[in-house]
């Protein structure tokens, strides 16, 4: 199976694996922060945005939809068997992009640039590294 470029799109008929196993998880979770996150492109700018920042829009059930699969990537951490304190930094992120992504307009603006899910990733990608380093992929 061939790795994912970050710079190119995710297809809409995706193929995630289902399994436990490293590998899937490091997938699925890896997926899930791309649409999160850098899903679309703002025209004009060709600044990327996924629908954190897009559903955050819809004041406190977006930020509630997307806490909630912001925790999704925290539980798939838990899954890894990440020590505790790295599940806690994974929730604060996820907590205070929430907290501040509430506030009306403010909160707006700081999802463009605060990715609590992109910082939880990386978290994971670096204990798959050292844990699990069949999982890694080399960006080339």
């Amino acid at each position: 199976m061939q790795p994912h470029d970050p710079k190119r799109p995710i297809p809409m008929g995706m193929d995630l694996p289902t399994g436990n196993d490293p590998v899937s998880i490091r997938r699925r979770v890896e997926a899930l922060e791309h649409v999160l996150e850098r899903s679309f492109r703002i025209p004009g700018v060709n600044y990327p945005v996924g629908l954190d920042a897009i559903v955050g829009l819809v004041p406190v059930v977006g930020d509630l939809i997307t806490a909630a699969m912001g925790a999704y990537i925290v539980w798939e951490g838990k899954n890894l068997g990440m020590p505790k304190w790295k599940l806690w930094r994974m929730a604060g992120n996820v907590a205070f992009d929430t907290a501040v992504g509430a506030v009306p307009l403010v909160g707006d603006a700081f999802d463009l640039v605060f990715r609590s899910n992109t910082r939880n990733l990386r978290i994971i990608r670096k204990h798959l590294d050292k844990h699990h380093p069949a999982t890694r992929v080399i960006d080339g």
